[in-house]
């Protein structure tokens, strides 16, 4: 299945759980009120605890040239090597060394819940994959960006983690627009907008680095917040959203290089389509009418990352979630996107022209 969301015959539910609004594949539990973290747990079912055990191999030795099938072949223990398993199912998730840590789904949560007090955090979405190995939070922190008088950006902090050796526990910051939950992927200078946490530090160094998170999330937020509102006041013509999408949008040095030339013809279809796309999506959404983002260079730079987060196709949400906040083709260009309005804001129109 595209949406990868683990379904607990047990149960007989999907673990994942949204606030109010279905999620695309429609599955999971709705819940109307925002859950406390224990709450938040069993609605996406990730009340499961997982546990290291050890992995054995077989003696194969002195079986050879042996025809008795009733013959004892001894177990061998790996060493230094064990197998994670869910309890509840006793499900294998992956194999991990002696070093690894486990930490278990509730620790997840309290991370966030650290980072606030308890008091204030929203959790929006969670939810397991595959057969629980990677599970995935998403939680609103009580605070807005406010740019110009209405047009406010709500604080999200997402956290992954797995439970199969793979990868380490993730929590980046990302703020998502609140009109059209338009995801703002504005990475800046100086500052990284995600963290990671080995499996192999403690409780109490987890907790140091929530508040690391935090530290993090505050400062992006007013520095997003002075950049935003200079750029809802910064005008930039039509002529000069397209071509700064077209220069966000570029996919390589070779077409870029036909754009710099003005060869148009050479340019791919697929290109010149999907920066239409994202220039209707500046002229027609909703969102881009505001006061804040008509004619603007915040309603450029939201153009792009509306598009990617609004208009594109993904695979699935595993994809867009990837494409989105982990590096992805969508981050690329929204980093893109928010260089040349940096640009744009300091120099106008000179910070478009291609050298």
């Amino acid at each position: 299945m595209a949406h990868n969301l683990f379904f607990n015959e047990q149960t007989g539910q999907h673990s994942f759980f949204s606030v109010k609004e279905k999620a695309w594949h429609g599955l999971g539990q709705i819940v109307q009120d925002y859950p406390t973290s224990a709450e938040a747990i069993k609605h996406a079912g990730l009340d499961y605890t997982v546990v290291k055990r050890p992995l054995f191999t077989y003696d194969n030795a002195n079986a050879e040239g042996n025809a008795d099938d009733d013959i004892i072949i001894p177990e061998i223990q790996v060493p230094n090597y064990y197998a994670t398993m869910r309890t509840d199912n006793e499900t294998v998730l992956g194999v991990v060394g002696k070093d690894y840590q486990i930490v278990q789904n509730t620790d997840a949560f309290s991370f966030f819940d650290a980072i606030v007090g308890g008091d204030g955090i929203q959790y929006e979405t969670a939810g397991a994959l595959g057969n629980g190995e990677r599970i995935f939070i998403t939680a609103k922190l009580p605070n807005y960006i406010k740019v110009g008088r209405e047009d406010l950006i709500e604080q999200y902090l997402f956290l992954t983690t797995s439970h199969d050796g793979f990868g380490s526990i993730t929590a980046a910051f990302t703020p998502v627009r609140i009109v059209c939950q338009n995801t703002l992927n504005a990475a800046m200078k100086n500052y990284s907008n995600s963290i990671k946490i080995r499996h192999t530090i403690n409780a109490k160094g987890r907790l140091a680095e929530a508040h690391k998170v935090l530290v993090i999330s505050n400062q992006l937020s007013n520095q997003m917040q002075d950049i935003f509102n200079n750029w809802s006041k910064v005008r930039i013509t039509d002529k000069e959203v397209k071509k700064l999408i077209q220069m966000a949008m570029v996919p390589n040095k070779e077409a870029l290089k036909n754009l710099t030339e003005g060869k148009d013809d050479e340019l791919s279809t697929c290109f010149k389509n999907m920066c239409d796309s994202v220039f209707e999506y500046a002229q027609t959404s909703p969102t881009q009418l505001m006061e804040t983002t008509a004619g603007t260079v915040f309603g450029a730079y939201n153009s792009v990352t509306g598009y990617f987060q609004n208009v594109r196709n993904y695979k699935d949400d595993e994809s867009k979630l990837k494409s989105i906040l982990f590096g992805g083709t969508a981050q690329v260009r929204a980093q893109s996107a928010f260089n040349l309005c940096d640009a744009f804001a300091k120099k106008g129109s000179d910070a478009l022209i291609l050298n």
